[in-house]
């Protein structure tokens, strides 16, 4: 076993390199511009909005409270209408991307901790840089992307933005177990 203390390095390290390759794959590559489509009269659906604005926060719609209130056939005619959606609204005024990138670090150092974590209560100090790869980047990828996947079951998300996003998990878990594995503690 590996204590925590001893994978502080990696741990940083592995955060630093994940925070830096995200951000070539958004703003270099920008392979995820392609992620999010403009509603058709873009305008006229803000202005609407701003009549009544909605509080930060997640909406549904049609809304139903219930179970009970889905299986209507008032419900049901609405959800065969259409629109059908989710609508995320975040507050308005000037936008500042400082917040979600130090909130996205922290997320990055909170993965390479539990990474490190699972890594360090399985093998031992001296362990080959494969095995600390294996162990480390799989704990990496499915924290990064396998909750990516709820997303497109239950919330509609496009199975194409959740293949990209299992791709930038596979690439923040090789980088994870890459650190790990580099900085791993020899046998004493």
């Amino acid at each position: 076993m590996v204590p925590l203390s001893a994978l502080l390095v990696p741990i940083v390290v592995a955060a630093v390199l994940v925070h830096l390759a995200s951000a070539l794959v958004h703003m270099v590559l920008q392979w995820h511009r392609t992620d999010y489509q403009r509603l058709p009269d873009e305008e006229a659906i803000r202005a609407a909005l701003r009549k009544s604005p909605p509080a930060p926060g997640q909406y549904m719609f049609p809304y139903h409270a219930d179970m009970k209130e889905f299986k209507t056939p008032e419900y049901q005619k609405k959800f065969e209408e259409g629109p059908v959606g989710m609508l995320t609204m975040r507050p308005s005024g000037k936008y500042s991307m400082t917040a979600p990138l130090i909130q996205w670090f922290i997320v990055c150092l909170v993965i390479s901790m539990f990474a490190a974590y699972v890594a360090g209560a399985t093998l031992p100090p001296g362990t080959d840089y494969l095995k600390v790869f294996q162990v480390a980047g799989t704990v990496a990828f499915a924290s990064y992307g396998l909750g990516t996947l709820s997303q497109s079951v239950w919330m509609g998300k496009p199975w194409s933005s959740t293949i990209k996003d299992l791709a930038d998990s596979l690439l923040y878990g090789c980088l994870t177990g890459g650190a790990m594995g580099w900085r791993w503690p020899h046998a004493m």
